[in-house]
């Protein structure tokens, strides 16, 4: 089969998978396993039989010291944590030392195909997971998603979130069906806006699909290949280039999102759905994050264990901990993201309910842009775009 083959299939099945999300799978199905989903025998079997250590490598802003504490108080098992910003950084860490130094890592599922095909993967045990404890539509359509390959699953569901629009109410009165990706590169925005180099050029392509400038099948023809991807992005790229005068602060991470509105002046953004919601919560409203009217751009992280692991029964004891309502309620709660844990939404707080409907009313949800499995060398093309954007 040829690659353009295999890359239309995983195109075809992604359209297929994003489906699944919608308004009464993700909602209906997390109320549906909450009453079903519990601690259980898991947690306790593989935690206290082992005890030890436990490395784990996640995103900068998912792991907090109440996480820390309450996983060792229930599991005996020391944790030590450190962090990345960028998907690219932990994939290139765990090339160059071939799938060691650590015992679970949160990458994309979408980009669990390259991990496979390098072989920095060991494929997941599933008698040993408690896979009650995990919403059942998202574990179905994280296999399409990439998280199973070859008939193997090498990707657990962890948490889904999504970059869409921030912005300061007092400057900007946005509603949902009019607030736009196309709204960040209007006139009075120059200078004002904060945007990550490496996905903002999805926001603007489905900006300019949506407008029939760039015609793209919702960017998903971009996921074709390279030539469709090169169609698309050298259009992309022009746009950009014309308005990179608009952008104030380019953002790596969540730190730096905040920063930029509370610190560098900036009054709209494309930013995570996680550093939009602290904002919302801690400036009571006068930061808000919103759905864009083309669509939300939707990720689904996942829990791995490298290939050379040292600390594998820790490692499955860390995944059923997480599979718990409790402990996923302390990831929403401190973080803004959604948990992939069944319950955890029941035990995350008003707050979070609050903030998860200002962001997502109306037909937010079923509206999704869901991040399509990507290959290696579109990837490659995509970061070579983004190079071209910031040296311009």
């Amino acid at each position: 089969m040829t690659s353009t083959s295999k890359e239309r299939r995983s195109s075809a099945a992604t359209q297929r998978a994003a489906r699944h999300f919608t308004r009464r799978t993700i909602l209906k199905g997390a109320a549906a396993a909450g009453t079903v989903a519990g601690i259980g025998p898991w947690i306790v079997r593989d935690a206290f039989s082992s005890s030890g250590e436990l490395k784990l490598f996640s995103w900068g802003d998912y792991i907090y010291p109440d996480m820390v504490a309450d996983f060792e108080k229930k599991t005996g098992i020391k944790l030590t944590v450190a962090t990345y910003g960028t998907n690219n950084e932990v994939f290139n860490a765990m090339r160059a030392s071939e799938g060691s130094g650590y015992d679970v890592i949160n990458p994309s599922v979408t980009w669990t195909p390259q991990y496979v095909e390098y072989e920095l993967l060991q494929p997941i045990d599933e008698n040993k997971v408690n896979v009650d404890g995990v919403i059942p539509s998202i574990w179905a359509s994280s296999k399409s998603l990439g998280g199973v390959q070859n008939g193997k699953r090498y990707n657990l569901p962890f948490n889904w979130g999504t970059e869409s629009i921030a912005f300061d109410s007092e400057a900007l009165p946005l509603q949902y069906g009019e607030a736009s990706y196309g709204t960040l590169w209007e006139e009075a925005m120059r200078g004002k806006v904060t945007v990550r180099a490496s996905s903002y050029m999805t926001g603007l392509g489905l900006y300019l699909d949506a407008t029939g400038q760039v015609p793209s099948n919702r960017m998903l023809d971009t996921y074709k290949d390279e030539e469709s991807l090169r169609r698309v992005y050298d259009e992309i790229l022009k746009f950009a280039v014309e308005k990179k005068g608009w952008v104030n602060q380019f953002w790596t991470n969540a730190q730096e999102t905040e920063a930029a509105f509370l610190q560098n002046g900036c009054v709209i953004g494309e930013i995570w759905d996680g550093p939009g919601m602290r904002m919302m919560t801690d400036s009571n409203g006068r930061y808000r994050y919103i759905a864009a009217k083309e669509g939300a751009i939707t990720w689904l992280d996942g829990i791995a264990i490298p290939k050379n692991a040292e600390n594998v029964e820790q490692a499955y004891a860390y995944i059923n901990w997480y599979y718990t309502p409790e402990a996923a309620a302390l990831h929403v709660v401190n973080s803004g993201y959604n948990s992939c844990a069944a319950g955890a939404d029941k035990h995350a707080g008003e707050v979070y309910a609050k903030n998860f409907a200002a962001a997502y009313p109306g037909d937010a949800i079923d509206n999704l842009w869901w991040w399509p499995p990507e290959d290696l060398l579109l990837s490659n093309i995509r970061n070579e775009y983004k190079d071209r954007l910031l040296a311009a």
